[in-house]
């Protein structure tokens, strides 16, 4: 008799997303993301972190300063253009998008641009966001589903 109680794939890919994101160096917001086809493949991930060859000892990590530069904020790429970019398929026309904080505007964009058809998000604490308001305006206008991941309470420990 089989086992009954597996993760269903919306936990599976939301805990590879959250995964993902304890790779980000960021001390203040860890994002991860994970991108599937529509037979349950994972395609991609990504986490929000500098470009590749930029050292990440070497750029700024506070979210304020005297100026923008001094700030992460031009430096580090979002976890779903990470993902979307380090994908190396040939497209991720109709996939699906697990994200652990709902996307940005551009992150938004890149999104629709490549196809994807579903976000699936944990977070969305940024809601009333003037760039959270505009990427759900795209989605909406675009034919991108999004809906929030639903919880199911359960508790995995993973002993790495």
């Amino acid at each position: 008799m089989k086992r009954k109680d597996y993760i269903s794939w919306d936990e599976y890919f939301m805990g590879i997303a959250s995964l993902s994101g304890l790779r980000s160096k960021d001390p203040n917001t860890q994002v991860g993301c994970c991108i599937v086809s529509s037979d349950n493949k994972i395609l991609s991930m990504g986490y929000n972190g500098l470009p590749t060859g930029c050292d990440d000892d070497e750029f700024p990590w506070d979210r304020e300063g005297s100026e923008m530069l001094a700030t992460k904020y031009p430096f580090v790429v979002h976890s779903e253009l990470n993902a979307i970019l380090n994908y190396r398929g040939n497209s991720l026309e109709g996939a699906k998008l697990y994200v652990s904080l709902f996307p940005c505007n551009e992150c938004a964009k890149a999104i629709i641009q490549s196809g994807i058809r579903t976000v699936v998000y944990d977070s969305d604490k940024y809601a009333d966001l003037p760039a959270t308001r505009a990427s759900k305006r795209m989605f909406d206008a675009a034919g991108v589903r999004y809906y929030p991941y639903e919880h199911t309470g359960r508790e995995i420990r993973i002993t790495l």
